[in-house]
C-alpha cells in the first residue's frame, strides 16, 4: 500500500461527512490506544481567542471622548472648533463639560489624528 501524504489524508478528510469523520476519530483511537479529547479544549480556545482578535479588528467606527482640558484651554477649544462645526460658545461649553465626546464614529484615522491634535493642545483624551 502506498504512504498516503499529510495534503492527501486532508483532502479525503474534507471529502467526509461530520458522522464520518467522527465514526474516524473513533476508530483511530481504539486502534492506537488515543484519546482526541485533549486537542479540543485547545482548538475551542484558539478559536474563540482568534474570533476576539477579529471582532476587535473589525471596529471600523470609533468614539474620540474629551476627558480634560489641561492647563491650555484656549488652544483646547481652539482645536475643537477645527475638528467639529461648533461655535466659540458650543465649543467652550464641550470643553468646560469634560468628559464629552468630541468626534462619533469616525474611522480610525481620523480619530487618532484628532486625539492627537488635542494632545497637543494640552488635554486628556480616550478614543474608544
Amino acid at each position: 500500500m502506498a504512504k498516503l501524504s499529510q495534503d492527501d489524508l486532508l483532502a479525503q478528510f474534507e471529502e467526509m461527512t461530520l458522522i464520518e469523520l467522527s465514526e474516524f476519530v473513533k476508530a483511530f483511537e481504539e486502534k492506537f490506544d488515543v484519546t482526541a479529547a485533549a486537542a479540543a479544549p485547545v482548538v475551542v480556545a484558539g478559536g474563540a481567542a482568534g474570533g476576539a482578535a477579529e471582532a476587535a479588528e473589525e471596529q471600523d467606527e470609533f468614539d474620540v471622548i474629551l476627558t480634560g482640558a489641561g492647563e491650555k484651554k484656549i488652544q483646547v477649544i481652539k482645536v475643537v472648533r477645527e475638528l467639529t462645526s461648533l461655535g466659540l460658545k458650543e465649543a467652550k461649553d464641550l470643553v468646560d463639560g469634560t468628559p464629552k465626546p468630541v468626534l462619533e464614529k469616525v474611522a480610525k484615522d481620523a480619530a487618532e489624528k484628532a486625539a492627537e491634535a488635542l494632545k497637543g493642545a494640552g488635554a486628556s483624551v480616550e478614543v474608544k
